[in-house]
């Protein structure tokens, strides 16, 4: 469950999440403000600029923008390198613009930072690099060469040498800083949007096989009835067709296809009952059967159940949810893929909290991953003693976040930790995890818990 369509998430390009509206309206706003900028230079303060050639420059987005329209849907979506061209014309026209308004001794010059912030979000690591580069070498050439910018009075607009550097510096630390600041929030946004859905997928998943289980439960209850009357009835057959070889074999037949029947949706049903009464089941009941998948691996799977409170009272009975299910045996199936020898899972109650609580002997989990454990797509879960254990495991996390949220989303509290008193390696250092609910939050309500339930529902 650890890559759970993670293949098919890596596969997905981030320039794909962009339609050509999108970036075309943000440049519309771009040459708004670069129009607004001009006039206010020209009619408010009178300065003198290159007029002719600065129109030119702001009327090619315009006409690329029209050209867009024409040619493209406002719904179509960019590939990496339509991308790319697009933005890396967003930099050069500002760049131009730039070097025709003073360069760096244009407060503007500030909107560099722009493009390179949108790349971040939306392009590849190759691409940004590329486009960062590009907006480096833009603010380096501006800071040598540029046309100044003059006042009516014909006086040049020029900032001393030491303030144009500070500009620079600030520009290029503002494109770095900018670039990877952009680029890890974004990151860390899909990744745990990414691991959502897989959660998502794997509960919808669960869900279908409980159902499932239900729905074979309830045909072999249904059928059984029918089924045992052709067996009886065959039985009979075959003592009043003695005589009679080719219709006894036919009675024969008919008795052994009966038995089949039974056998085939008696095994069907093992995974899952929709009998009210199977909707829950003591806590110990519930974790051995999501353990059972992991029962005969080679490894010793232990059980313990006991109450802390000093009445020693009975456990309790809780509902049979698809995420406590999947959840405890993901967990399992890690401590068994890691553990040398044995596998301890230890539950426990009191009148406020049920605890359960995963331990094995193995190398247990990295210091240096400890604290990020639950994370989606931590790139190394185990050393490389781990990955002889379980060859092939990419320890991406995915399926530790696919249980961690749905045991939090039953109520759970989780927390993870090395050794301990009570680890079942005699080094302790095994890896141990626990788990423990409000017993509120999952405990099925006394009156459903025991007594009569009532007739079963029908499943449609």
């Amino acid at each position: 469950m650890a890559q759970i369509d993670h293949d098919v998430f890596q596969n997905q390009k981030r320039s794909n999440w962009v339609r050509i509206r999108t970036l075309a309206q943000l440049r519309w706003y771009a040459v708004a403000g670069q129009i607004g900028a001009v006039l206010t230079a020209l009619y408010i303060y009178q300065l003198s600029l290159e007029i002719g050639l600065i129109a030119i420059v702001i009327g090619l987005p315009i006409l690329v923008n029209v050209i867009l329209y024409f040619i493209y849907s406002e719904s179509r979506r960019l590939s990496e390198g339509e991308a790319d061209l697009m933005i890396g014309f967003d930099l050069a026209q500002l760049g131009v613009l730039l070097y025709l308004t003073g360069g760096l001794n244009n407060p503007f010059a500030l909107l560099i930072l722009a493009p390179v912030t949108v790349a971040s979000t939306i392009l590849p690591l190759r691409s940004t690099l590329i486009l960062g580069a590009i907006a480096l070498g833009i603010v380096t050439l501006l800071w040598f060469v540029s046309l100044p910018i003059m006042t009516a009075t014909g006086e040049s607009l020029i900032l001393s040498d030491l303030f144009v550097f500070g500009f620079w510096v600030a520009l290029v630390i503002g494109v770095v800083f900018i670039g990877i600041y952009a680029r890890q929030v974004t990151q860390e946004t899909l990744s745990m949007s990414e691991a959502l859905v897989a959660t998502q997928l794997a509960l919808a998943r669960e869900q279908k096989l409980t159902d499932l289980g239900g729905v074979v439960a309830a045909a072999a209850h249904e059928l059984g009835t029918p089924l045992a009357t052709i067996k009886l009835v065959s039985s009979e057959l075959i003592d009043e067709l003695g005589d009679r070889d080719e219709l006894r074999e036919d009675a024969i037949l008919i008795r052994e296809q009966a038995d089949r029947c039974r056998d085939i949706l008696r095994s069907m049903g093992r995974a899952g009952k929709e009998d009210l009464f199977m909707r829950q089941a003591p806590i110990e009941s519930v974790v051995r059967e999501a353990s059972e998948p992991h029962l005969d691996r080679g490894k010793s799977i232990e059980f313990e159940a006991i109450s802390l409170n000093d009445d020693g009272s009975r456990q309790p009975n809780i509902f049979r949810r698809p995420e406590i299910v999947h959840g405890v045996r993901n967990f399992v199936q890690n401590a068994v893929d890691f553990a040398q020898d044995a596998v301890l899972v230890e539950i426990s109650w009191t009148d406020d909290t049920i605890s359960l609580r995963i331990s094995d002997d193995g190398p247990g989990f990295p210091n240096s991953v400890l604290g990020r454990i639950g994370e989606p797509f931590v790139r190394r879960r185990r050393s490389d003693e781990g990955s002889i254990l379980r060859p092939g495991y990419e320890g991406m996390g995915l399926g530790l976040f696919i249980a961690k949220t749905l045991l939090e989303r039953s109520g759970a509290t989780l927390n993870f930790a090395n050794g301990g008193a009570r680890a079942v390696s005699r080094y302790r250092g095994g890896a141990i995890v626990t788990v423990e609910w409000p017993r509120a939050s999952i405990e099925a309500p006394a009156e459903t818990a025991r007594g009569a339930l009532g007739d079963n529902t029908l499943i449609t």
